[in-house]
């Protein structure tokens, strides 16, 4: 596909993995282990079209919430997820709250930036994140040296151009909202375990048409 013009930074909002499992005849958490691959097919085409920047929704602190079964289940696919991705090429950054018990410990080094191979684009990963977290976070750290962006937790990740979100539902869940403040919102409604490569470059040639004018 040939655009003539693609956003410098994409999110992406994996949902539907519980309602792919039902559907499909499983657990609620055995839906988690089917988002990986999507994930990676995704990425390949962002390196094919030169796209700068991505961010995954993998969880988010409201999503422990839910039964123990399920909460190990995506932590473990998103540990999963950052090991596979370890022989690839990206500058990757995982973005949530440390702190707690949820996080899983096995990525804590990579809550720095870190590159695998060339590099060639940079990929946040939000874990165990919350967009109040994020905030406060922001607040605490406020001095007379430091502007609320840049105290951030999540400061190290660019304002975003285009958020895609599977699975039908219309809501941002807390997705990054001062990066997200600007961007573009695309509906998908197939279930994230479904993906396929038309979904996301459907995505692309809506945003063509779309007036991007940062409030100008």
């Amino acid at each position: 596909m040939d655009f003539k013009r693609v956003p410098n930074h994409i999110g992406f909002i994996p949902d539907g993995n519980r309602r792919w499992a039902v559907s499909n005849g499983l657990q609620k958490q055995d839906g988690y282990a089917h988002g990986i691959k999507p994930g990676f097919e995704l990425y390949k085409i962002c390196l094919e079209l030169g796209i700068k920047e991505i961010t995954f929704y993998g969880f988010t602190q409201d999503n422990t919430k839910r039964p123990s079964a399920q909460t190990e289940a995506f932590k473990k696919a998103c540990v999963n997820a950052v090991m596979e991705l370890c022989n690839r090429d990206g500058d990757l950054l995982v973005i949530g709250n440390t702190s707690s018990q949820l996080f899983p410990k096995e990525l804590i080094p990579f809550t720095n930036r870190v590159r695998f191979g060339k590099g060639l684009i940079k990929i946040n990963f939000l874990v165990n994140y919350g967009w109040n977290w994020d905030l406060a976070h922001s607040i605490n750290k406020l001095n007379n040296n430091t502007s609320f962006l840049d105290s951030l937790a999540s400061r190290d990740i660019s304002r975003i151009d285009l958020v895609v979100r599977w699975g039908g539902r219309r809501r941002l869940s807390g997705f990054l909202p001062i990066q997200s403040v600007y961007a573009d919102f695309y509906i998908i409604e197939d279930m994230w375990p479904d993906f396929r490569a038309d979904q996301f470059y459907k995505a692309l040639d809506w945003y063509q048409a779309q007036d991007v004018t940062l409030g100008g």
